[in-house]
């Protein structure tokens, strides 16, 4: 991947023009003068341009990941926010969210303040989401309006699911207050017990401890049951399983404060894909049974599920080398996101392109309240360009973050990222 600074003038020449806010495509030009969209369509390029060919690819708006783990602060040697960004580069990212689950936690204004000072130095935007409670104890409420001054954009104890109701409760009237989502992690742990992957046939042959999707649906419900009744906004990350699709389907019907996420490692894989014991493909929740994969897909077609988020979680090889029991969850998923879920949504699904990009750049913006019009006159140029047809194979030399623990390695992928433009930057991939 090679990331220059933009031209003053930069001409993306004969591309389809896809805009997920006007929802409509045109075969034309974009030319980005200073950093900033220009104009738009039938156009020439002015002299001393610098010229970008597009014939065959789709140009788009940067895509959103409302999901990720950077690590920083207290991890870095698994990954850095530099690092990350660079990640995200490559898997045609412009905006990314961090997760609160550092060493120590972002439960403070202060640290809010770090990730934002310091992510104005990486080549995307990242913007931190703050923790819901103190040390994500699960005991106490942070300072959510400070945090949110500070630039905190939602707030979650992800990884750590917020097993007391009564501080669910606090947590969601004080947010509604403040007009911001939170984000509970749904697992109710007393059912999920010692669960280190999905319960089925498959957990029985392979002698592992199975997580029922019950512990999914069951908080899931809960949670859903106290948003409604304190009339706040819920974000429900990485939904695995029919049963959670359903009673996120039946509360939208009548409570519209509602969203969700799916990733795109519960789209692709089902449980028999662990009889190998790849701890790669040791995530939380789990990677369900067929049935709940394609009940996930049929959620994305008809909206009740609201958006892609990849929940990169980066860990060390010597980590994920440990036996399948002890292996940290989780695995990286910035590069291979577009590959996987073009894959199996668009080629195999039916699924049109354009819908796929909406899920992956106006839906996750709309969640966290960003700005959605990119390609507007004077806007900032953020600018993601696919191949929607090139067929690849996922490797170790795509991986740019610092940590490579990804099922996707050797995975038959389909459509590449080509360029990604966004803060002043190109990045060629």
């Amino acid at each position: 991947m090679k990331i220059n600074k933009l031209s003053k003038n930069v001409f993306l020449k004969d591309g389809t023009i896809y805009d997920p806010v006007k929802q409509n495509s045109i075969k034309g030009n974009i030319l980005i003068a200073n950093g900033k969209i220009n104009r738009i369509g039938a156009i020439k390029a002015p002299r001393g341009a610098e010229i970008i060919d597009c014939s065959g690819l789709i140009i788009t708006h940067g895509f959103c990941d409302i999901h990720a783990h950077f690590r920083e602060p207290g991890r870095e040697d698994k990954e850095t926010l530099q690092t990350g960004a660079k990640a995200a580069l490559a898997g045609g990212f412009t905006r990314v969210c961090v997760m609160p689950n550092t060493n120590p936690p972002l439960d403070d204004p202060e640290s809010i303040r770090f990730i934002v000072e310091k992510a104005e130095e990486t080549p995307i935007y990242i913007h931190p989401i703050g923790a819901i409670t103190k040390g994500q104890q699960g005991k106490e409420i942070t300072e959510m309006g400070a945090m949110k001054s500070e630039g905190a954009v939602a707030f979650s104890d992800d990884g750590i699911p917020l097993q007391n109701a009564y501080v669910m409760r606090l947590a969601l009237e004080y947010a509604g207050m403040i007009n911001i989502p939170i984000i509970n992690h749904a697992e109710d742990m007393s059912l999920r017990n010692n669960g280190v992957m999905n319960e089925s046939e498959v957990s029985t042959r392979l002698g592992l401890s199975g997580n029922p999707d019950i512990a999914e649906s069951a908080m899931i419900q809960r949670d859903l049951q106290i948003a409604q009744s304190t009339n706040s906004t819920l974000h429900i990350p990485h939904v695995s399983t029919q049963k959670s699709v359903e009673e996120i389907e039946k509360y939208k019907s009548i409570f519209p404060k509602v969203t969700a996420e799916v990733t795109p490692h519960h789209l692709f894989f089902n449980d028999e894909a662990l009889i190998t014991y790849d701890t790669n493909l040791k995530v939380a929740p789990p990677i369900r049974t067929e049935n709940d994969r394609q009940a996930l897909i049929s959620a994305l077609s008809d909206g009740t599920i609201d958006c892609i988020a990849t929940d990169h979680a980066p860990h060390t090889i010597e980590e994920k080398e440990a036996p399948f029991d002890l292996a940290p969850f989780g695995m990286i998923g910035l590069e291979s996101c577009f590959g996987a879920v073009n894959k199996i949504l668009v080629q195999e699904s039916g699924m049109k392109i354009e819908a796929l990009i909406d899920l992956l750049t106006v839906k996750p913006r709309k969640i966290m309240g960003f700005k959605q019009d990119l390609f507007a006159e004077g806007t900032l140029a953020e600018i993601t360009i696919i191949d929607p047809k090139a067929s690849w194979t996922f490797s170790k030399d795509n991986i740019y973050s610092r940590s490579i623990n990804s099922p996707f390695i050797g995975q038959e992928l389909f459509g590449k990222i080509k360029y990604t433009i966004v803060k002043g930057f190109v990045a060629e991939i």
